[in-house]
């Protein structure tokens, strides 16, 4: 068996484990985000520190977090032109809006950890803050524009600069910046703390796996936008911009990744449809599971 493959099956097995911990109710939908949580605030950073810190920082890199915004920004706009044929109501073009708009980069992490290791991780975890940074601010003000939760008065903006993971990546780039090394007993303190994260990151997409039979046709269309079309954005922005190595194939794929829960918890939070969220968001999440394994191979 291929050694790429036998990376990739234990964290589908990971999915499925979720899944069937849901069903057979060892844990429910609202345990995902207790792990998540754990995730952003405490073994992610742990890992993020141990990739960069073992990564060569080359200028190329430096591009990612950008380029993750650039690829909001064309699924904005193509969302809405493709609103103008479907002319769909409020609350729905509101999810599938930001559905579009919402890369899943959690589910990426643990995938680039397994095919290229450290190195992987480190850009993943680039695209990762543009995504977010996008996440908390433009795309949470289209929520905002097409729910109807008159409650909300104002963009939280500073829940970006709040997150450990910013801060951690902050903090690898400072360490080595100075030169400094980080001791055996650092080392291994944050190589413990980071590990769970793979394995809870796929056991929180599948607690969260709740497809639903409302406008199948609509909500794939939203799939394909985000990684149909986002692919091939992806690819073009490396191509124009001569992107090479690992920095190309993580724009591209990442470019690529199915729609994020992110969405569910805007379209909770500003009543946007909900039923309608969760098909994009369970569909997209299954379809990835063997679609970005895929253009990992092939672009990798």
């Amino acid at each position: 068996m291929s050694p790429f493959v036998e990376k990739i099956i234990p964290l589908i097995i990971a999915f499925f484990a979720g899944v069937a911990a849901k069903k057979l109710k060892l844990l429910s939908k609202d345990d995902a985000p207790v792990l998540l949580s754990f995730v952003l605030t405490i073994s992610l950073p742990a890992l993020t520190i141990m990739a960069i810190n073992n990564v060569q920082i080359s200028p190329g890199m430096l591009l990612i977090p950008i380029l993750a915004m650039v690829i909001v920004l064309f699924m904005y706009l193509i969302s809405n032109l493709a609103n103008r044929l479907l002319k769909l109501p409020k609350a729905m073009f509101g999810s599938f809006l930001v559905g579009t708009m919402i890369m899943n980069t959690a589910y990426a992490l643990p995938f680039f950890q397994a095919a290229f290791g450290d190195e992987g991780l480190a850009r993943a975890s680039l695209f990762d803050i543009g995504n977010t940074f996008m996440i908390f601010t433009f795309t949470y003000f289209n929520a905002i524009k097409y729910g109807d939760n008159v409650k909300t008065d104002r963009i939280q903006w500073s829940k970006f600069l709040k997150l450990p993971p910013l801060w951690a990546m902050l903090i690898a780039f400072m360490i080595k910046l100075v030169g400094h090394e980080l001791s055996p007993i650092s080392l291994n303190f944050l190589n413990l703390i980071g590990q769970p994260t793979t394995p809870l990151v796929m056991i929180a997409l599948g607690l969260y796996f709740e497809p639903r039979l409302k406008r199948m046709g609509t909500a794939f269309l939203a799939i394909f936008i985000r990684m149909g079309l986002g692919l091939g954005i992806g690819y073009a922005l490396t191509w124009i911009l001569g992107l090479e190595g690992l920095t190309a194939t993580t724009v591209t794929v990442c470019a690529a990744l199915p729609i994020g829960f992110n969405t569910l918890i805007f379209a909770n939070l500003e009543n946007m449809d909900r039923e309608f969220a969760a098909t994009m968001v369970s569909f997209s999440i299954i379809i990835a599971l063997f679609y970005l394994p895929l253009l990992i191979y092939l672009f990798g």
